[in-house]
């Protein structure tokens, strides 16, 4: 579990090919403190196992199902990357609840300056756009953001100076893609509604109809 909040950036050192999967190593600082083999790291978004490690970087293998569901089949030596060690419960939560477990990737489609802050575009695909909401989170190569609007088939969300400089979003172009994890909050909400139950008066599925219209009516779901 992570938090969206990205502790440092590091540089992809090298990718080795593994029958279909490939191993990465990562070079950075800040992650290596206290970092032991087993441990999940959060690299753009994707929750990781460390493998192996040395006092300049760590490695970790990708899967082929991973590879064909993030950005990562598109990763190169040299590429920057957004870091998060797991979460502990003495940590602060200063994003949201993060998985790991990208939904999908998606293509930057414009990238604005708004002063000192930034405003990113980005496709909002079929399969996601139940969960994506007006000033909702997600987490977009692994960082913590809010969304600032949406339309039928994009969504955007503004990046202020801290996080556009600490964070590849400041290596972005339109056109790259970036890993894509829609709140689990709204994940659960929307699975929630969509089940079907048949309502008898006085049951508990009836109350459960009331709790629905309720969370749409405060804003926690858009779903007609």
């Amino acid at each position: 579990m992570f938090t969206g909040i990205i502790k440092e950036t590091g540089k992809i050192k090298k990718i080795s090919n593994r029958n279909g999967n490939i191993e990465i190593e990562i070079q950075c600082q800040k992650i290596l403190n206290g970092l032991n083999i087993g441990d999940s790291i959060s690299i753009s978004g994707v929750c990781l196992t460390v493998t192996d490690f040395n006092n300049e970087t760590f490695r970790c293998d990708v899967s082929f199902n991973t590879l064909n569901s993030t950005s990562f089949k598109h990763l190169r030596t040299g590429d920057i990357v957004n870091l998060e060690s797991s979460l502990t419960p003495s940590d602060k939560l200063g994003g949201h609840f993060v998985h790991g477990h990208v939904d999908c990737a998606v293509k930057i489609l414009k990238i604005s300056a708004m002063g000192d802050s930034h405003l990113i575009n980005l496709e909002l695909p079929r399969g996601i756009r139940d969960f994506v909401t007006l000033k909702g989170s997600i987490a977009i190569d692994g960082i913590s953001l809010t969304i600032s609007g949406v339309e039928s088939d994009n969504f955007s969300a503004v990046i202020i100076p801290y996080t556009y400089k600490n964070t590849n979003l400041i290596y972005k172009n339109p056109g790259d893609l970036v890993n894509v994890e829609v709140d689990m909050l709204a994940r659960y909400i929307v699975n929630f509604l969509r089940s079907e139950k048949s309502i008898n008066a006085d049951s508990p599925e009836l109350k459960d109809k009331e709790l629905k219209e309720k969370l749409k009516k405060y804003g926690f779901t858009n779903q007609e």
